[in-house]
């Protein structure tokens, strides 16, 4: 089943705008599924595939002039000298949306792209779907059933138990997209710091205690923290900064783009074991901020999030400023009753950042949406289904 894709509707402009378009995003999450069934008049090659690989590697100026001029190339980062050769096709012939590249090693395919295409080439990220696209695919999900799966497709299109699914996604994206970077023999380390990673996920970045705790150096957990984000594993949310004289807290905090990884990660094996584990409130967390992420990049838009926390402990969960005359603050409670006190901090700092309280936001596992006079009070699902996620 094709499980329809918000960003979808961002893909036909950027064909009309870029002669080459490139779609990256984590491994499994629906990139050539999209792309083939979107652009079905378009030749496909897959660099997967040995023979067709070694051809694109051993005379690029061949395979492209053997392929139509209308060419989807997925998994583009294993040959690099395509891209040279790209450019100068897309430079000749001068007409939009000649190519279509995807891959799964995004730091590899930022750098093809950086080197040789700058400037000719669109990119959307394709992130897992949204609760608002799961729905589509299981249209009785609950926030919590989301909460624990996550958003992979093959989820949703073949019933896998999570723990043997992310099992096999774990190794496959050690094996295939990280192994080369690193010497072999730090694999089992590398994974010994993705899970470390889960365990800090909702919290203060501190990559020394990661490194520590990894058993390696600061430059190694460094250069590892940098593959995950490439790879769109984790992202690192910043603090709010503004000319203020409150002292604010200058450490981002660390977030999964996925919530299933991160459960499998954290050894959480069902949403009953969710729903009692002390960190149910970061992953709650991590939920809904991994969700507004989703939210913008769904729709091809930048977005500015961040946190608020001053030494005074004071702190807002999520900033959203990215209409920086209008910004919204939105405080994430795990709990399913909704308490005045909620709105203790959004209070006072919305005062300070001069915010009015109709954006001033409780997100909570309960359910009733309602306004009132400290704010609004919004339940998880209503939150991850507004209009225009």
């Amino acid at each position: 089943m094709m499980i329809p894709r918000t960003i979808a509707q961002e893909l036909t402009p950027m064909l009309s705008w870029f002669p080459v378009v490139s779609v990256t995003g984590p491994r499994q999450s629906g990139k050539s599924t999209l792309i083939k069934n979107m652009l079905p008049d378009y030749e496909y090659v897959n660099l997967e595939d040995e023979t067709t690989r070694l051809s694109a590697i051993e005379d690029p100026v061949g395979f492209i002039h053997a392929h139509e001029r209308k060419l989807i190339i997925d998994e583009a980062q294993y040959a690099p000298s395509l891209f040279s050769q790209i450019q100068v096709m897309a430079d000749e012939r001068g007409t939009m949306g000649q190519y279509m590249l995807s891959g799964s090693q995004n730091f590899l395919m930022e750098k093809r792209i950086g080197q040789s295409l700058a400037g000719r080439v669109g990119m959307l990220q394709l992130l897992p779907l949204s609760y608002k696209e799961a729905l589509q695919a299981k249209t009785d999900l609950t926030v919590d059933e989301f909460m624990f799966h996550g958003g992979y497709p093959h989820l949703y299109d073949v019933p896998t138990p999570t723990d043997i699914y992310f099992r096999n996604y774990t190794a496959t994206y050690v094996s295939r997209d990280v192994a080369e970077y690193l010497d072999v023999r730090n694999l089992t380390d590398f994974n010994t710091f993705l899970r470390l990673c889960a365990e800090n996920a909702g919290n203060l970045l501190n990559l020394t205690a990661l490194a520590r705790d990894a058993n390696v150096s600061f430059n190694t957990a460094k250069e590892w923290l940098s593959i995950l984000e490439a790879s769109f594993i984790v992202f690192r949310l910043v603090p709010y900064s503004a000319n203020t004289r409150k002292r604010l807290i200058k450490t981002p905090k660390l977030y999964f783009y996925d919530n299933g990884l991160l459960n499998y990660l954290l050894g959480i094996h069902s949403p009953q074991e969710l729903a009692d584990d002390p960190k149910r409130g970061d992953i709650f967390e991590n939920l809904i901020i991994s969700e507004t992420v989703k939210r913008y990049r769904n729709r091809n838009k930048d977005c500015e999030l961040c946190f608020y926390r001053d030494t005074n402990q004071r702190e807002i969960d999520l900033i959203d400023t990215t209409q920086r005359r209008n910004p919204t603050l939105i405080e994430i409670k795990s709990g399913m009753t909704a308490r005045p006190d909620f709105f203790k901090h959004l209070a006072t700092i919305g005062e300070e950042l001069g915010v009015p309280t109709d954006h001033r936001i409780v997100v909570y596992r309960g359910t009733e949406s309602f306004t009132s006079k400290n704010g609004r009070t919004i339940t998880a699902k209503d939150y991850l289904c507004l209009a225009h996620s």
